[in-house]
């Protein structure tokens, strides 16, 4: 069992799998046994059988999430992931017995969490009133449709000079909560914000983290919203995907669940990256699973595909869709555990798009092959037209990166230990076993005279300029050697001169290592500046398991006025200055004390993934982030200009 934060759904029919195993473990703490870790209770078994040997040690190469961030989950995330999400060729091998006794062995034995960490904190009557005239600080991750993650000093409220000199405002904690992924959207006042793992969207306050409304999810969203129009004469609205990889909209202005639909073709897909809305249309980035699930030697590796979809914005209905490749068909060849091999698969689409409006064009970027045989279009950007879904050009950045979770990195000979599993029953075929797909999503970059330029990055550490009309390289810059987590993971950013480029490199040796920022002047492709991360093991910061090896910089950045914020895996927010590279600021969120105003004990951790986002005069923090070993953390921090 290899649970990460993807999106998973809880039907009507499972609702009572998640009831009994409540009360199981209700049961249980009755009679004495509150900690359910205990040697002798039921679940261990089936824990050690089915989830140990990933969870237990999660930096060994399974990039699960370790055993601790697990027991932070309710019984409903567990339950769900098992029985709907990313883990249910393992939730499919279990009994329902086994079903509850895992979820009440992992989950707290606790009464459930209601709806307290609201209610306590709504605003009052006056400060309720959600304003929806002001213009969006952002329309989703990228902040615009190009994906430039860039804001303006009127856009985010604040100026350089503010960010060098920052203070809490206020904190707000999610209950039983790991890890925060997804970006909120500011307007005006109001900050909506996805609480995944609490199953809830929330309208926030921005001045002071009071509800506004709150509404709970069919299954948690965990990717960053999108904000627009929902169709023609439409309400203003919010789209995130959910854990059962289907769209949901919600009125802005309310919070009502207005529609949840299903743009996949492949029903087993989570929806990773975060959606676009653009003149009536949601533009849908569809991912992928067979790569964890393929560490199941009994798995038939591997169906399933990337996509990009176009849906219909007043409804969710599918418009087109463009494929990676196609379908999968029997290899004609059988794993060493007999099960039956199929290909060609991979290729997902883990990041948010771009949308080039001047073009009439989404550009998309994808991972890597998961079985053989390897296509043309993984660890590669692609130009799609925007109307018909019809492929211009495609980038592939690395050829034959086929890999998934039973294979080890960069040689078909283990070197970290684990043994070749059955599934990489192609190591010895040619591929390069790097796993270096484009976490990151493309950026448009508007340059002078027309002169755009279509900008990548990749967890090779390379940043790559392709000319948007044909998918040309124009330049590349290679920073450190790559890992399979980054290289620059999650995103690279721009000020409409350079491009930003975080490299984490986590567990890298710090005289090869690249970890920091690294900055490129996109008109010639020279290196401007590069800041190399350090650990600090320090003071409070001792205590911190992954400081002295997980240090780099994961997190997509934000440019907002003339400086790069940018967030590292042990915890640290960075203020550069974009020009120089100068650092302005630092704020540590792991080893600082909260006291979250909705009342919920707090505990900041990792900044990965979606980590910053900006509005209103503020500066927002997601710390925590307990996927892949790093440390888990349940609290939104909200900074602004010191009084």
């Amino acid at each position: 069992m290899v649970i990460w934060s993807r999106p998973v759904r809880l039907s009507a029919g499972l609702a009572a799998s998640v009831a009994a195993a409540l009360a199981a473990g209700f049961a249980l703490a009755q009679q004495g046994h509150a900690d359910a870790a205990q040697a002798d209770h039921p679940g261990k078994a089936v824990y050690d059988q089915f989830c140990a040997g990933c969870h237990n040690a999660p930096e060994a190469g399974s990039r699960a999430a370790p055993v601790a961030s697990l027991r932070r989950m309710s019984a409903q995330t567990l339950t769900t992931v098992l029985t709907a999400g990313v883990m249910k060729p393992i939730g499919d091998q279990l009994t329902r017995e086994q079903l509850r006794a895992v979820v009440t062995y992992l989950a707290p034995a606790e009464a459930p969490v209601g709806t307290a960490w609201l209610d306590q904190n709504m605003c009052p009557a006056e400060r309720r009133t959600v304003d929806l005239k002001p213009r969006p600080a952002q329309v989703g991750f990228g902040v615009d449709l190009e994906n430039t993650r860039r804001m303006s000093a009127a856009q985010a409220g604040l100026t350089t000079r503010d960010l060098a000199n920052l203070e809490v405002a206020w904190t707000f904690a999610m209950p039983r909560t790991s890890g925060l992924r997804g970006q909120g959207v500011v307007v005006g006042n109001t900050l909506f914000y996805p609480a995944g793992q609490a199953n809830h969207i929330l309208a926030l306050d921005t001045q002071t983290g009071c509800v506004k409304w709150a509404t709970p999810t069919p299954s948690q969203v965990r990717n960053s919203l999108a904000y627009g129009q929902l169709g023609k004469g439409g309400p203003m609205g919010l789209v995130g995907g959910d854990a059962a990889g289907n769209l949901v909209a919600f009125d802005a202005k309310t919070g009502k669940l207005l529609w949840r639909a299903d743009p996949r073709h492949d029903k087993t897909a989570p929806l990773s990256g975060s959606p676009l809305i653009h003149e009536g249309r949601i533009i849908v980035p569809i991912s992928g699973s067979d790569v964890g699930a393929a560490m199941r030697p009994a798995y038939e590796c591997c169906k399933g595909h990337g996509a990009v979809a176009a849906v219909d914005a007043a409804n969710g209905k599918v418009l087109w869709t463009w494929h990676t490749m196609e379908d999968a068909k029997p290899l004609g060849r059988k794993n060493s555990q007999g099960a039956a091999a199929y290909g060609p698969s991979g290729a997902p689409v883990w990041s948010s798009p771009a949308v080039d409006v001047r073009r009439g064009v989404v550009f998309a970027s994808t991972g890597e092959n998961t079985s053989p045989p390897a296509t043309g279009t993984s660890d590669a950007i692609v130009s799609i037209d925007l109307k018909s879904g019809r492929q211009n050009w495609v980038f592939q950045a690395l050829a034959n990166d086929v890999w998934n979770m039973s294979c080890p990195t960069g040689s078909p000979t283990p070197s970290n230990g684990r043994p070749l599993g059955a599934n990489c029953y192609f190591a010895a075929e040619g591929s390069v076993l790097r796993d270096h797909d484009f976490g990151a999503g493309p950026v448009v970059f508007r340059g002078k005279g027309g002169k755009d330029v279509i900008l990548g990055g990749q967890k090779s550490g390379d940043v790559w300029a392709l000319d948007p009309a044909t998918g040309k390289v124009l330049w590349r810059q290679t920073f450190g050697q790559g890992t399979a987590l980054g290289g620059v993971h999650w995103g690279i950013a721009t000020d409409g001169v350079r491009v930003f480029a975080p490299i984490s490199d986590p567990n890298v040796p710090k005289d090869k290592s690249a970890a920091g920022m690294h900055a490129v002047d996109v008109r010639t492709g020279k290196v401007a500046w590069q800041w190399r991360a350090a650990p600090d093991c320090t003071g409070a910061r001792a205590k911190i398991a992954i400081c002295g090896n997980r240090y780099g910089l994961s997190a997509a950045p934000l440019v907002i006025d003339g400086a790069v914020v940018a967030g590292s895996l042990d915890g640290r927010v960075w203020v550069f200055d974009a020009a120089t590279g100068r650092v302005l600021a630092m704020h540590d969120t792991i080893a600082t004390a909260y006291k979250p105003v909705n009342g919920v004990a707090g505990q900041g951790g990792s900044i990965d993934a979606a980590g910053l986002f900006a509005g209103d005069g503020l500066l927002f923090v997601n710390s925590g982030y307990g996927s892949f070993g790093q440390a888990a953390g349940n609290v939104l921090v909200a900074y602004r200009p010191k009084k």
